[in-house]
C-alpha cells in the first residue's frame, strides 16, 4: 500500500469528466456547431430536399413524355385522317409533340379557311412549330438551372461552414490553452460535418443534372425530327395541290 501511495499522479491521462464529454452523433454535431455553421447546414439540407423533389418530378415527367410521344406517333403514322386527329387533340394538347402538331394544323386551317394558299405557308407552319417547340422545352427545362447551381456551389458553401467552424475551434483551443485531442476533435468534426452535407447535396444534383439533360436532349431531338417530317409532308401536299 505504501508503494502505491508513492506513485506519481497520472491526472494528465485520466479520462475527461462526463460533463465535458462531447456527443459526436450527427444531431450532436449539429447542435454543438456555431450558429453560422448551423444556418449553412440547414440551408444545404433544404436545398438538397428541394433538389430531390425536382429530380423525382423531372424523371417521372420525362418518362411520361416518351410514352405520350409513342402513342401520338402511333396515331399519326397509322394512316388516319389528320383532321380527325387534330379534332381529337383539340386546343389542349397533352404533350409537347401534340402541341407542335396542333400548332401546325392550326396554321394550316387558318390559311385553308381563307380560300387561298400562300406560297409562304410551309415557312409559316415551320415557324409555328419551332416557336411551340421552344416554348415547350422552356417549360420542361424549368428548375434545371437550380440543379446545376446546387451541384457547382453546394460543396463550396459547405466548405465555408467548415472554415468558419475550424476558426471557432481554434479560438476555443487558444482560450482554453489545451491542445489535447479530446478538445480539438469535436470542433473539427463539427466543422467537417458542414462539408459532408455540402457533398451530400452536390453529388446527386450533379449526377441528376447530367442524366436529365441527356434525356431532355433526346426528347428535343425527337421533337425536331417530328417537326421536320411533318413539315416535309405539308410541303409535299402543297406541291401536289399545285
Amino acid at each position: 500500500m505504501d508503494k502505491l501511495s508513492t506513485l506519481p499522479d497520472l491526472g494528465g491521462v485520466q479520462s475527461a469528466p462526463e460533463g465535458i464529454a462531447h456527443d459526436l452523433s450527427l444531431w450532436g454535431l449539429f447542435i454543438s456547431a456555431d450558429f453560422v455553421v448551423q444556418v449553412i447546414m440547414v440551408g444545404l439540407l433544404v436545398a438538397s430536399f428541394w433538389s430531390w423533389t425536382i429530380i423525382f418530378g423531372k424523371a417521372i415527367r420525362i418518362k411520361g413524355l416518351f410514352s405520350d410521344a409513342n402513342h401520338f406517333e402511333d396515331s399519326f403514322w397509322s394512316g388516319g385522317s389528320l383532321d380527325v386527329l387534330y379534332e381529337r387533340i383539340g386546343n389542349r394538347p397533352r404533350d409537347p409533340m401534340s402541341a407542335i402538331f396542333a400548332a401546325a394544323m392550326r396554321e394550316w386551317k387558318r390559311v385553308s379557311g381563307s380560300g387561298r394558299t400562300s406560297t409562304t405557308l410551309p415557312e409559316r407552319i415551320e415557324r409555328a412549330m419551332q416557336v411551340t417547340l421552344s416554348r415547350e422545352m422552356d417549360k420542361l427545362e424549368r428548375h434545371m438551372g437550380f440543379l446545376a447551381s446546387l451541384g457547382s456551389t453546394a460543396t463550396f458553401i459547405g466548405l465555408l461552414g467548415t472554415v468558419w467552424g475550424i476558426m471557432n475551434s481554434f479560438q476555443s483551443i487558444a482560450a482554453s490553452q489545451n491542445t489535447s485531442l479530446a478538445v480539438v476533435a469535436p470542433g473539427i468534426a463539427e466543422a467537417l460535418f458542414a462539408t459532408a452535407i455540402g457533398l451530400v447535396a452536390a453529388i446527386p444534383a450533379v449526377v441528376a443534372y447530367q442524366k436529365l439533360s441527356l434525356e431532355l436532349n433526346r426528347y428535343e431531338n425527337r421533337l425536331e425530327s417530328f417537326s421536320n417530317e411533318f413539315g416535309a409532308i405539308i410541303s409535299r401536299q402543297l406541291e401536289e395541290a399545285h
